[in-house]
């Protein structure tokens, strides 16, 4: 397993991956020392991103790998197809994932993503339209959907 951690606006983004895939995208809480080689399996991953970062990329076209239940990657699966500048309500992706009921399931597995930004698990929200959790925090949450929103809030003074 390769590892790099490099420096967004979200603070230091660790990424880990081999040549099956990216397994995992964490922005950290901590300091940490940037990667002064980035390893050749998640060169285009850290490429990919940082073009994110720099609002001219809005879909990630890399191989994933990520560690979890059958039920996880369906729902993580579902996130992806979420539309870059879109949101979803927890409620409207489990209907997407066919059961209603398995709404605490949904935002369990949409909690336990690794691959924070790739699979969009921010695009998801309340049903009355609030920031609920995040693991990175609702800071970081609020960031990337303002970085996503097509029309941006013209200031009136």
């Amino acid at each position: 397993m390769e590892s790099a951690v490099i420096r967004s606006p979200l603070g230091y983004t660790k990424l880990q991956g081999d040549e099956h895939g990216l397994t995992s995208i964490t922005v950290l809480d901590s300091e940490e020392k940037i990667t002064d080689v980035i390893p050749t399996v998640l060169e285009d991953a850290v490429y990919q991103l940082n073009e994110y970062f720099e609002g001219t990329r809005k879909e990630f076209d890399l191989d994933l790998n990520p560690d979890g239940t059958d039920f996880q990657k369906r729902v993580w699966n579902a996130l992806s197809s979420i539309p870059f500048g879109k949101t979803v309500s927890y409620l409207e992706l489990s209907k997407t994932l066919g059961d209603v009921k398995a709404i605490r399931a949904v935002a369990a597995a949409n909690g336990k993503n690794p691959l924070w930004i790739v699979v969009p698990c921010h695009r998801v929200i309340g049903s009355d339209g609030s920031l609920t959790g995040y693991a990175g925090g609702l800071h970081r949450k609020k960031w990337l959907l303002d970085h996503e929103n097509p029309v941006k809030q013209q200031s009136l003074f």
